[in-house]
């Protein structure tokens, strides 16, 4: 069968090609009753724009590019469908890319975004230092906004919670239950996320007066087996604090699992809480206590930023958006 063309619609309709591109890209005005005329004929033809030759025409592809640390956990799932929200309500399609916490990987992804001409890039950093060439190097060609974490030495916006602060209501709330000693579950220092909720922890800590030290910092990945191998590691030590600060819920999640299994008692015996407010964090047995971070209001800063960037001025100062985080308070903490 023989593609249906422009030309068989604008015959159909009987009208003008340039009118029937006006008509169904919803550019310059055409009369309603003209346009109607005009959408009628294509679907009685079938005929369907072609989005390349729109692209090259209007230059703009309508689509925007995300690259994530990890798919796999639930926060950047989460994220990811909020960010495919927000700019669906702008008419526009999501490219979304895994970098499985591979700075190489990543920049490779950055690349292909690139090449296949998406109108801006939205990018969660993998690593702290090691992302920051790849990232750079996208934002000199395209508008980019870091979210979630970020890498410095670039002129990019970023949008995020005030991690800092989120520990700070962590720690009040756990020090207001009865704690007087903390360890901080964490991952290994290579990204803005991980650097700031461990200084936060200690930060706070310290204005509480709450007893930590190294051999109460352990530092390994964002998953429930390095939370059951990490509460572990300190049962095994003998002496077990009042409370297990966990940066994030997968660790947390983890930590409640090897409580519950060495009849360590949750919160009676020592409290435990999360960070992001995953799903699974409700349906915990307990429950757990975390630090909700208000995904759509994330993505909703992140799309209007990136617009921001794609239709404003060349020489702008970066927007660093830092949202208040809200703890929720379940059955793994008590409350004074």
């Amino acid at each position: 069968m023989q593609r249906v063309t422009i030309a068989d619609v604008a015959r159909r309709a009987g009208v003008s090609t340039a009118t029937v591109s006006r008509a169904l890209s919803g550019g310059r005005k055409v009369s309603s009753d003209v346009a109607e005329r005009v959408r009628a004929a294509a679907r009685e033809l079938g005929y369907e724009v072609n989005p390349i030759a729109r692209a090259l025409r209007v230059s703009r592809t309508d689509t925007v590019g995300m690259v994530v640390p990890s798919i796999r956990n639930p926060f950047f799932t989460a994220l990811v469908e909020s960010v495919e929200h927000a700019l669906g309500a702008d008419g526009k399609e999501l490219l979304l890319c895994d970098a499985q916490s591979d700075p190489d990987t990543e920049a490779k992804r950055l690349d292909a975004l690139v090449t296949r001409n998406v109108d801006g890039i939205i990018v969660s950093p993998c690593h702290g230092t090691d992302s920051t060439p790849a990232v750079q190097r996208t934002a000199e060609r395209l508008p980019l906004v870091q979210l979630d974490r970020f890498v410095g030495g670039t002129s990019t916006d970023w949008v995020g919670v005030d991690d800092i602060a989120a520990m700070r209501s962590v720690v009040e709330h756990v020090h207001a239950g009865g704690a007087r000693s903390a360890a901080y579950l964490g991952a290994r220092l290579t990204n803005s996320s991980s650097e700031l909720r461990h200084a936060g922890f200690l930060r706070h800590a310290n204005e509480f007066d709450v007893e930590t030290g190294p051999q109460w910092t352990l530092l390994g990945d964002y998953s429930v087996e390095w939370g059951e191998r990490a509460v572990g590691m300190l049962a095994d030590s003998g002496r077990l604090p009042d409370a297990l600060v966990c940066a994030d819920d997968l660790i947390a999640l983890g930590a409640v699992r090897a409580c519950r299994t060495r009849g360590i008692g949750v919160p009676a015996r020592v409290q435990v809480t999360g960070f992001d407010n995953i799903e699974f964090t409700r349906l915990a047995e307990p429950p757990l206590t975390t630090v909700d971070q208000p995904t759509r209001r994330i993505a909703d800063e992140a799309v209007r930023l990136l617009a921001d960037a794609a239709g404003g001025p060349a020489a702008r100062d970066a927007a660093h958006v830092a949202l208040v985080p809200k703890l929720v308070v379940r059955d793994s903490t008590r409350t004074g």
